[in-house]
């Protein structure tokens, strides 16, 4: 049996000029700064607090006061609404990162300027936290990749690629900022060989995803100036596994007319679930080792994922786990491997992130030539579910209540699943498995 789950991500973005090269003005150096805030409950050491100089929370009352909590929540949020945006044009397998996304968009924070960067800081739904600069929301997301980075049991890492074509300059501070709040990685190629770089590029992203996705791109625009890659990875182990002695073939039923046979996990065990009455569905929370957790969410009747879909927010999620009660019960859960690749631009443009896109994008923090747009942001992620663990990468008013459980879930139809780092409830992947044989 395989030693774990495995979750992939990766996202990139391309910049294209549409004008010739204009020499760069000499950026003027800009002074560092550090709005990384403390909240009594942010539960991290204070030792790792001198370690990495954090100031103390803003003073201003207009401002919301903010911790990594209430910063996850609406990352979270910006999460459920890209899935629904992807959602909506399939009833396929779905498996996304919206950290990964979002981490990504967050760079742009420190390239844009004007509309554009406020496009970005509102389709992230990060607009009520009143960004003072560009550097303070990126600073939020350093704090949290370095919170759960410190986690020695859940394997999780985070990178940027940076692939530059070789005349193409960038702004000094660009350079720094994306360094020091996002460890970004600069590389040069010559994408006019488009051959040449896209081996370079595809070799970098294999070595970098531990050989989980060889090769993403088949192809690249040999007018690219500036190529972004996020690859997440995660690998988290159940803390109380399945035992492979029982898995067994049994029928998934994807639809009234069709079903599969999977192999179809089981163990007994303490679980914490409950059941959401308005929403008729059962939700069941499995851990993982190092505070992190899978919520499976199983519609009562076949074909329900997708009005449960148009409810998911953060205050649903809550409320699902506020009500939880433990309790001994038979589980059975198909293992399932997912890859999935979504071109993002149109979902983002509907988010309201447009203006990047265009003509009209101003990423004068980036570089000092003209007419620099993003062509595309594309995400790939790959996530394999196993008896040991998981390696990858409106509901407000809703009625909850306990329940008593029965004595066996089978999970043998459609569902959806979300995993989450516990300590900051962060969102780092959320899909669904319609047909658990498919990739």
């Amino acid at each position: 049996m395989k030693i774990g789950i495995y979750l992939l991500l990766l996202c990139e973005i391309c910049l294209e000029i549409s004008k010739a090269d204009i020499k760069p003005k000499t950026p003027k150096k800009e002074k560092k700064h550090n709005f990384l805030g403390r909240n009594k409950n942010d539960n991290i050491s204070e030792e790792w607090h001198q370690h990495k100089n954090f100031s103390k929370p803003f003073e201003e009352q207009d401002l919301e006061e903010f911790t990594l909590y209430n910063f996850t929540e609406k990352t979270a949020n910006f999460g459920f609404n890209l899935y629904r945006k992807i959602a909506m044009t399939h009833d396929n397998n779905v498996i996304i990162s919206p950290l990964s996304v979002s981490t990504l968009m967050a760079t742009y924070m420190l390239a844009a300027k004007g509309e554009t960067h406020r496009q970005i800081v509102k389709g992230l739904n990060l607009h009520a936290l009143k960004d003072r600069d560009r550097h303070y929301l990126p600073s939020l997301f350093k704090q949290l990749k370095d919170n759960i980075t410190m986690n020695e049991e859940l394997l999780f890492e985070q990178g940027i690629l940076s692939f530059i074509q070789k005349d193409f300059i960038i702004r000094e501070d660009f350079l720094n900022l994306s360094k020091q709040y996002f460890d970004m990685e600069f590389l040069h190629v010559d994408f006019q060989n488009s051959t040449q770089a896209k081996s370079i590029i595809n070799q970098n992203i294999n070595q970098r995803t531990k050989g989980k996705i060889p090769e993403i791109f088949e192809e690249l625009d040999r007018h690219n100036k500036l190529l972004l890659v996020d690859y997440i990875l995660f690998k988290g182990k159940w803390l109380y596994p399945f035992n492979s002695k029982f898995t067994e073939m049994e029928t998934f039923h994807i639809n009234k007319y069709r079903s599969v046979q999977v192999p179809m996990m089981f163990k007994s065990d303490k679980v914490n679930s409950t059941f959401d009455e308005n929403l008729r569905c059962n939700v069941l929370k499995l851990p993982y080792k190092g505070k992190a957790y899978m919520l499976v969410v199983i519609p009562e009747k076949e074909g329900d994922y997708i009005s449960l879909e148009d409810h998911l927010t953060t205050d649903l999620v809550e409320s699902w786990l506020a009500n939880m009660k433990s309790r001994k019960m038979d589980i059975s859960f198909p293992k399932f491997k997912l890859e999935q690749k979504y071109k993002m631009k149109k979902l983002l443009y509907a988010l309201g992130i447009k203006n990047i896109f265009s003509r009209t994008a101003d990423l004068s923090h980036l570089t000092d030539q003209e007419y620099v747009t993003v062509s595309q942001v594309v995400q790939k992620a790959v996530i394999e579910v196993d008896e040991n663990g998981t390696e990858a990468t409106a509901a407000t008013g809703s009625e909850i209540i306990a329940f008593s459980a029965p004595p066996v879930i089978k999970v043998d139809r459609p569902f959806l699943f979300m995993i989450f780092e516990e300590t900051f409830k962060t969102l780092l992947f959320i899909g669904r498995v319609v047909d658990p044989t498919e990739m």
